[in-house]
């Protein structure tokens, strides 16, 4: 590893650092859980949480590397995250459609990804259109659009047939697009959109040459592949398909645990 470059960590948030009650997996007795840090609030509510021990090993990853949040959430939804350690100087938002530098939209970087999309994939308008008519209001209990670039589902698990997602995701696969299940939400982004994209770029500007990664879901394999070094949790969509790599290390933790863990990975492999 280079000494003298920056060390990007680039890292999804939702179940990889960051956990909602449901998320959190608390296997062990009541009274040896580990005392969690809430760090996002939603309509005066607390959402999601972290482990008082990873918040601690964030705020010294985030002295020690370029720490760059790296989600599908909108930017709405990132800002009202309020993670330990030094505020990050890079975050990408929309699965890699905003590069945010220090809170702030990068323009031309958004127009690049959204000039790309228009040439190689189906409309975003077409794929909403086909959500709306082939999702059973039985199960369904939102439709939303992102950043005007890809679509998600918010469903009741437990009524989703097991193929409509399969189906759905031969039907993307024709137009350019991806589908993903993540707890109650099916994502449709554009293949392009991706995160490694944009975690290439805060290398280019910031100079790294050595990436960690970390990430649970089908949307972030493209961003652990192009890492150096990747981890992934015990849980989630990756998890549930066995899916691994030569340079990405599978870990067994669940739940808040494996954030734990991943922010303890981070650490010793940022080391020089």
């Amino acid at each position: 590893m280079p000494a003298q470059t920056p060390v990007l960590v680039a890292s999804d948030l939702d179940r990889t650092l960051i956990y909602s009650a449901a998320a959190l997996a608390l296997t062990m007795p009541d009274a040896r859980a580990p005392r969690l840090l809430c760090v996002e609030v939603h309509e005066s509510r607390p959402l999601s949480y972290m482990t008082e021990t990873a918040a601690g090993l964030l705020s010294e990853l985030g002295d020690k590397a370029v720490f760059v949040p790296t989600t599908t959430r909108t930017r709405k939804q990132y800002q009202r995250i309020n993670l330990p350690g030094p505020p990050p100087a890079y975050a990408i938002c929309a699965n890699g459609g905003h590069l945010l530098v220090d809170g702030v939209t990068d323009l031309d970087w958004h127009a690049r990804v959204s000039a790309r999309l228009a040439d190689e994939c189906a409309p975003l308008d077409e794929i909403s259109a086909h959500l709306h008519e082939t999702a059973d209001p039985v199960w369904l209990r939102k439709h939303r659009i992102a950043e005007d670039l890809f679509a998600y589902l918010v469903v009741e698990r437990e009524l989703l047939p097991e193929d409509w997602v399969k189906e759905l995701a031969v039907w993307a696969e024709e137009r350019g697009w991806t589908v993903s299940l993540q707890g109650r939400k099916i994502y449709a982004v554009p293949k392009p959109l991706t995160k490694s994209a944009a975690v290439r770029e805060v290398a280019r500007r910031t100079g790294a040459s050595w990436t960690l990664a970390a990430g649970d879901s089908l949307l972030d394999a493209d961003l652990l592949l192009a890492a150096d070094r990747g981890w992934r949790p015990g849980h989630g969509e990756l998890a549930d398909e066995g899916w691994t790599a030569p340079a990405i290390s599978a870990l067994p933790e669940r739940g808040v645990l494996a954030g734990e863990r991943i922010l303890r990975e981070f650490l010793k492999a940022s080391r020089p």
